[in-house]
């Protein structure tokens, strides 16, 4: 991660009317990537707890919901650090960030119903339903470019693979490392819910 940051200051190009405030696209853009693979295993772990009703399962979930939930965290952190100086403010409600603060909303109540829920088994399948359903919004995030119309947009419309190298290959630098960086983490956490629940 210091080598990825390092990168990122040091050996990408100032794109122009941005500057320093475009750098913060090589974290930002990561980090949703890792928050939505997140969550598509939340819904994965879903599926197969309720059909399985192995533990395991519940606990991979459990242990991914928590981990997008920090990474989707950061991405509403690092977004306005990017849109203040570009759209002159914080925040605007655009699609994309709109439907983005929802998805994290729907993982609040997902915390919630685990917290509150009553039965541990109940509760189990209940949260399992809910990160399947909540997966639904990650692709109307991702396409929501396509969905609404250019003039509701705020979001650049240029994709990633329309970026000259310079651009390119931090990015997708920047992007192994987030990815090993939330393996790593789920493992760690899986572990910690084995401990405890194994006591």
């Amino acid at each position: 991660m210091m080598f990825n940051i390092y990168n990122i200051i040091n050996n990408t190009p100032m794109v122009p009317d941005q500057f320093w405030a475009q750098k913060i696209f090589y974290l930002h853009v990561p980090i949703a990537w890792t928050g939505f693979l997140s969550y598509l295993i939340v819904m994965i772990a879903g599926i197969l707890f309720l059909k399985r009703k192995n533990i395991f399962w519940d606990h991979l979930g459990f242990a991914a919901a928590e981990i997008g939930t920090l990474f989707i965290t950061l991405v509403l952190i690092t977004g306005p650090i990017w849109a203040k100086p570009i759209w002159g403010t914080w925040w605007t409600w655009e699609p994309r960030l709109t439907t983005t603060l929802i998805l994290f909303l729907i993982y609040i109540g997902y915390f919630m119903l685990r917290a509150f829920g009553g039965h541990p088994e109940r509760t189990s399948r209940y949260a399992a339903v809910l990160g399947i359903i909540a997966f639904i919004d990650v692709p109307i995030i991702f396409f929501s470019v396509r969905f609404w119309e250019e003039k509701y947009q705020s979001h650049p419309q240029v994709e990633i693979t329309k970026q000259n190298p310079e651009i390119i290959i931090p990015f997708l630098i920047s992007l192994v490392i987030f990815t090993i960086l939330f393996v790593f983490m789920l493992k760690y956490r899986l572990h910690v819910l084995k401990v405890i629940f194994d006591r």
